[in-house]
Formats: structure tokens, C-alpha cells, sequence
């Protein structure tokens, strides 16, 4: 078992898959990892929108990052697979996976959502996160101690008018972080948890709020460390538990 050591940070040598690392919660995630010792592997639907995230980690002095690019509304499940595959062949081991990602098109009633963007968003949303995590499965079981945090929304945990397609996705996330997390328990050293970050000042709140000041709302850096909590040797023994940014 991993010791902790006065000179350590917490992540130290950690492999950690941060997903939708190029803005908001996900790069913020990723910078913190990064910070705290995790060699952190950058996934978003282009390489080149990793770029600077990746320059960002290596000009801070974190250890070297390593770049996944992966669609989430397209990729099939054999392209999970072989970016599974990769990711064993280079470090062997996962040992935390924080779902990031998120995307919503519009807020409207369930009367006008059109069917083809609920698809994309489930997929996006929902979809995409099970086929990422159940291909990764056999490298989480590899680690001393692996953790998967899901993102959620107090709209997936409360019912909230005009959310749609997005506010269903996230009630999936958070049933699908409890069937995963007793799948695990005591069987592995795999911890499964949900997170709501609560309002925060991101491109995809922007977008659904256009003339709401964004100024009012905390940036994702000040949620990061929760992550963290949840992906390092702190959050061991938490699992099955649908956590808020406001937890101690």
C-alpha cells in the first residue's frame, strides 16, 4: 500500500484521466492534478484545444501530461476500447478517472426538445461516460487505489423545468455512479463517487445564460480541490456517495 510521505504530494505519480480538459472544470481539474503530483492524461475532442493545457502543466514544472483525443458523441465502443488499450500500454495502471465533460445545447420544455439533440446530449452526458469507464475498468483494477468521480448537477439530483435532455443525463450519472460503486465494493480498490460542483463561472453556463453576469459565480478553480480530495489517498473509504463542492 501506497505510504504517505511528509515530502509527497498527494497525487504523486498518480495516473489520472481528466475528461473535457480544455475549459471550465476539466482543465481545472487537470492544472490541480497536475500541481499535485498525477501525471495527467488530457482527453477533449481535439488535440489541438489540449495544446495549451498541455504547455500550461509542463511550464508550471508538473510532470510531463500525456494527450487522449476522444469524441464523445461519436466515438464507437471499440474507439473506448482502443483508447483504453493505449492507455494500458503506456502507463499499465489507471489510477483515477474524473468525468468532466458536459454539454448542453439549449434550455427548453420537454414539448419542443428535439429528439435528435436528446440523443446527443444523453450521449455526451451519459452514454460516453459508461463506455469510457467500463473500458478503463480493467486499469482501475490494476491500481493500489483507483477513484472514478463523475460530474453531476444539482439538476440531476432535483428535477429543474427546461433542463431536458441534460438534467435526465445526469440523473443516469448519479445511478449509474451507485450500481458501479456496489459492483466494486469489496471486490476492488476502486472507489466510485458523483460530484456536484455547484454554479460555477463556465463557457457552458455562459451559453445557456447569455445575459446573466458571470461575474456572480465562482471559478472552476475554486472546486478543484474537491476533486482532488476524491481522486487522492483523502478520499479513501468514500464511495457509493453523492458529494457537493460544499462538503468538508
Amino acid at each position: 500500500m501506497e505510504q504517505a510521505q511528509p515530502d509527497r504530494k498527494p497525487l504523486h505519480e498518480r495516473v489520472i484521466l481528466v475528461t473535457g480538459a480544455t475549459e471550465g472544470i476539466g482543465r481545472a481539474v487537470a492544472l490541480a492534478a497536475a500541481a499535485e503530483g498525477a501525471v495527467v492524461v488530457l482527453s477533449a475532442f481535439r488535440e489541438k484545444d489540449l495544446e495549451p493545457v498541455y504547455d500550461a502543466i509542463e511550464s508550471s514544472g508538473g510532470p510531463e501530461p500525456a494527450i487522449l483525443p476522444l469524441d464523445l458523441e461519436e466515438a464507437s465502443e471499440s474507439d473506448f476500447f482502443a483508447a483504453a488499450n493505449l492507455l494500458g500500454d503506456t502507463f499499465g495502471r489507471l489510477d483515477g478517472l474524473a468525468h468532466c465533460a458536459a454539454f448542453a445545447p439549449y434550455l427548453s420544455r420537454i414539448d419542443d426538445y428535439d429528439a435528435t439533440e436528446w440523443d446527443r446530449v444523453i450521449r455526451i452526458n451519459l452514454t460516453a461516460p459508461f463506455l469510457l469507464t467500463q473500458a478503463c475498468l480493467p486499469l482501475l483494477r490494476v491500481a493500489d487505489d483507483a477513484s472514478v468521480v463523475f460530474t453531476s448537477d444539482r439538476v440531476g439530483r432535483q428535477g429543474m423545468a427546461y433542463w431536458g435532455a441534460y438534467a435526465a443525463a445526469k440523473f443516469g450519472i448519479e445511478g449509474l455512479m451507485q450500481v458501479l460503486a456496489e459492483e466494486t465494493r469489496g471486490s476492488s480498490r476502486i472507489r466510485v463517487n458523483s460530484l456536484d460542483p455547484g454554479i460555477l463561472r463556465t463557457g457552458l453556463r455562459a451559453s445557456l445564460y447569455p445575459g446573466e453576469d458571470p461575474n456572480i459565480h465562482p471559478a472552476p478553480e475554486s472546486v478543484a480541490d474537491t476533486y482532488i480530495r476524491l481522486l487522492g489517498p483523502e478520499g479513501r473509504g468514500i464511495s457509493g456517495q453523492a458529494r457537493t463542492a460544499r462538503d468538508p
